[in-house]
């Protein structure tokens, strides 16, 4: 399965992807009356589709993506820098990863995650219902 997003403004949202998360232009098919009509980015060997919304059959739209990386905060800190809005700083999780959500400049959500620790299902348990008591 592969994510397409569609943007008001793809050459932009390209743009953020590689400075914001280190995307590798695979392809790009520009419209002879203007915008993006399809294009390809690599994301941590991962693809991505997207393309400028050519309204009314294909609107812009706003997605949410879920992107595993090293280093959560190095990362965090890159698509801030690359004119993403954080929306959450990265913070340790009771189910043994670290988070970190950022909204990018075409409105997609990006959680951002790095695996710290695994956790074993009654341990994981415990600590749900721990953050319950609180």
């Amino acid at each position: 399965m592969t994510p397409y997003l569609i943007a008001e403004d793809a050459a932009a949202l390209l743009d953020f992807l590689a400075s914001a998360f280190g995307a590798v232009e695979r392809m790009r098919m520009d419209m002879p009356q203007g915008g993006i009509g399809h294009a390809e980015v690599e994301i941590g060997g991962a693809a991505v589709m997207l393309s400028d919304a050519f309204p009314p059959e294909h609107p812009a739209t706003q997605s949410q993506i879920h992107h595993y990386v090293d280093d959560v905060d190095a990362t965090y800190a890159q698509a801030v820098a690359a004119g993403g809005t954080g929306v959450a700083e990265p913070a340790d999780q009771f189910y043994g990863d670290r988070v970190a959500r950022v909204l990018d400049p075409a409105g997609n959500h990006w959680t951002i995650a790095s695996h710290v620790e695994d956790v074993a299902p009654d341990e994981l348990m415990q600590r749900m219902a721990a953050m319950g008591e609180g």
